[in-house]
């Protein structure tokens, strides 16, 4: 055997160019830890810009929402990429993770048709009111509160987050491909099967499926092109071009009335956006970050810089003039499409950026063509459900109310609060009150205390 065939023998890799990787990946390899991780730089960007396509969307709906509030939407649409942008690349560089962060939806919602439209206060005072509960977010990531919540949570509920994170994962996918639709009598039922879009979003699903199982590298992404170039030819979708000047942020950057937003109406605000922000950001990395094997030991450090990440992000998003950031669950499709390394992340963040100037591009792939690719996502991640201990209905039970609860109060907090409320309860009466952390009766206090004083939003 000559030294070439040596090279390329050993485990079948090629060390010959492992040399050069210093000058082709050096970057990326000592800040990243792509071979640690066994992912390339390839893959991570390849799985970048699959979640950015899976979130794309957040660009026009977050303007639109929070425009119904009387926000300026040009000026949104650059504080949404911008927060997008900054707030990836901090996951990225900071944290090594793979998880992207943009303005949430639920969170823009209720800022704007509760919080202004409802309740009356003007935008300036709800960005105020984010301002605040980022403040009390970051203190509580900084003081490692967040981090003791984390170790509080029960195994059965960690599961939990994964499997409901997948069954919201798939009602948005259904909603978004036009496969269920809104019903009064029923609340949800089936769409309309003969539209070009439910074709199309089911012609992609298998398509990834196939892909997929036949180990085609950049499965996710290639269903995702696949039906936004045949939607240009079945459906609706139409050619807009690729570039496109932004618009100013100025009526939006630092427009807070963080005044308005200490008056006593509206401490409930931050009190609801406070815990919103810290159990639907908690619940999502948790998710994503353990369907991508991270959460093991000797990695959970890097879960800890990952909430001081999101965190920061709430804090920059109120000043440069959009509702609560949070880690986004589509962040899952990058993960399935083999991001393990912040590579993803930063890819995301570049993409969020470019997006500035080539909004036509982002914007001419539809929501049927991305739901394809989170409802494959949401169908591997009830895999979980596998490791609940069923013989015991006291850990069972409230692991399928969180799970359940997710996508049918379309909240991830909402779910972890039924899942910690119902916890502790069946823990109590059943005997086993010596077994539950402290953290638990805590949470789940808090959580009933919003619940009868506060409301459901």
């Amino acid at each position: 055997m000559n030294r070439t065939d040596q090279v390329l023998d050993l485990g079948g890799q090629d060390l010959s160019r492992q040399r050069t990787a210093p000058a082709a990946k050096g970057w990326a390899e000592r800040i990243f830890k792509l071979e640690e991780h066994g992912t390339t730089v390839r893959t991570e960007i390849v799985a970048g810009l699959t979640t950015f396509l899976t979130m794309a969307y957040i660009i026009f709906v977050n303007p639109s929402i929070l425009g119904d509030a009387g926000m300026p939407k040009d000026a949104v649409f650059v504080a949404t990429c911008l927060i997008a942008a900054l707030g990836t690349a901090i996951m990225a560089l900071y944290a090594n993770y793979p998880i992207a962060l943009a303005p949430g939806m639920g969170l823009n919602a209720y800022f704007a048709y509760v919080v202004v439209l409802q309740m009356g206060f003007t935008w300036q005072a709800a960005l105020g009111a984010v301002f605040i509960s980022g403040c009390l977010f970051l203190l509580v990531t900084v003081f490692r509160l967040r981090e003791l919540i984390i170790k509080g949570i029960p195994h059965s509920i960690r599961v939990a987050i994964t499997v409901g994170i997948g069954l919201f994962l798939a009602i948005i996918a259904l909603k978004s491909a036009g496969i269920v639709a809104p019903s009064k009598a029923t609340y949800i039922t089936l769409g309309d099967l003969h539209t070009p879009q439910v074709v199309l979003a089911t012609i992609g699903f298998f398509l990834i499926v196939v892909l997929d199982r036949l180990k085609v590298p950049g499965a996710i992404l290639i269903g995702i092109v696949t039906v936004t170039v045949l939607s240009f030819f079945f459906a609706d979708n139409t050619f807009h071009g690729v570039f496109a000047a932004p618009p100013s942020i100025a009526p939006t950057f630092l427009q807070l009335d963080i005044k308005a937003a200490l008056s006593g109406g509206i401490l409930n605000v931050v009190l609801v956006f406070f815990l919103v922000e810290l159990f639907d950001a908690t619940g999502t990395l948790m998710g994503v970050a353990r369907r991508a094997g991270l959460l093991v030991p000797g990695r959970m450090d890097r879960l800890n810089k990952s909430l001081l990440a999101d965190s920061g992000a709430i804090f920059a998003g109120s000043l440069l003039g959009t509702s609560s950031t949070t880690a986004y669950v589509e962040s899952a499709a990058g993960v399935q499409a083999g991001g393990r390394t912040g590579l993803t992340a930063l890819t995301v963040a570049v993409l969020f950026l470019a997006a500035l100037v080539i909004s036509p591009l982002a914007g001419a792939v539809p929501a049927y063509a991305t739901a394809p690719a989170l409802f494959f996502v949401a169908c591997l991640m009830l895999k979980e459900l596998t490791e609940l201990e069923w013989e015991e209905t006291t850990e069972v039970v409230p692991a399928v109310v969180t799970a359940l609860t997710m996508p049918f109060t379309y909240s991830i907090a909402n779910g972890l609060a039924f899942g910690f409320i119902s916890y502790a309860v069946l823990k109590l009466f059943t005997g086993q009150a010596r077994q539950v952390h402290w953290m638990v009766w805590l949470i789940g206090g808090v959580f009933l205390f919003k619940f009868i004083y506060i409301g459901g939003h």
